[in-house]
């Protein structure tokens, strides 16, 4: 049976680049996943490429607690990162949907 002290927070995102830029705005988000790996209470960070549009990038992250993300904002080269993305999205970013983790393969 699931316990819910157990939960962690997800977050599934999508981002479109302008026309030919999806390569570049993975880039910058492998960036970011880089500088993730030691914030606290992240889990998991993953970068997808979209199949049906090659400027389209799926964010997929599970962070102990929504504290935990929006504290990640706040790291060392973190808005950098986010500096470079936004000029090169084609408008304004989607917002992400959030889901309650229960558990899984991979999560500790």
């Amino acid at each position: 049976m699931h316990n819910p002290e157990n939960t962690k927070y997800g977050l599934h995102g999508k981002l479109t680049a302008q026309q030919g830029k999806g390569d570049e705005l993975a880039a910058i988000l492998l960036q970011a996943s880089e500088l993730l790996k030691t914030a606290k209470g992240c889990h998991l960070y993953v970068i997808s490429k979209d199949h049906q549009n090659a400027d389209t990038v799926w964010i997929y992250e599970v962070w102990d607690s929504k504290e935990d993300h929006d504290n990640s904002l706040q790291l060392t080269g973190v808005r950098e990162l986010i500096g470079k993305a936004i000029p090169i999205l084609a408008g304004q970013p989607e917002k992400g949907m959030e889901f309650t983790v229960l558990g899984g393969t991979g999560l500790n």
